[in-house]
């Protein structure tokens, strides 16, 4: 999977009218596009997999999380505005779109494995090492997604199999 170019997590130019673009919704960046909102889906599940190892109450909800693309997240919510969301995302330039794209399939495929790994050792004692570790090798990557939506330049992603390799040490 090809890195994104630097041009990809720069400023976008803004839409001609913010009203159609769904820009003047406050989660959404008037730069970009994107809206912030989308980083929840990554955040949550990191949480439940930081606690899920000591909470046992938390293990269902990481249990039926699932990798969601941009459009997915937003499709599925309950957001009033998510069609104008959806409408930005669309209008965003090509270039940010795929970057965003690009760097959410990586992290949606670590936090899979992430979670597969630790659900399939619960009740050892490598469980919340594991939880640990997952989650410094995630933030980032959450950082780096925040990074596009938010137009500010970062560095490029490893590929996919490269991060999930690197994440459980292969």
């Amino acid at each position: 999977m090809p890195s994104p170019s630097a041009e990809a997590t720069q400023h976008a130019p803004a839409a001609a009218t913010p009203a159609a673009s769904g820009r003047h919704i406050s989660t959404i960046n008037s730069l970009t596009g994107l809206s912030t909102d989308y980083l929840n889906h990554f955040t949550e599940v990191v949480m439940v997999l930081e606690m899920g190892a000591m909470v046992p109450e938390c293990l269902e909800d990481l249990r039926t999380w699932r990798p969601k693309t941009y459009r997915e997240h937003f499709a599925q919510s309950r957001f009033h505005a998510r069609g104008a969301i959806i409408a930005a995302y669309e209008g965003t330039d090509p270039v940010l779109r795929d970057a965003l794209d690009s760097a959410a399939q990586t992290l949606n495929a670590v936090l899979l494995e992430s979670r597969d790994t630790v659900l399939a050792h619960l009740g050892t004692p490598d469980a919340q090492a594991l939880s640990q570790r997952a989650a410094a090798w995630i933030k980032p990557l959450i950082a780096r997604i925040a990074g596009i939506i938010n137009g500010v330049r970062t560095s490029s992603t490893q590929p996919v199999q490269a991060a999930v390799d690197a994440l459980f040490a292969r």
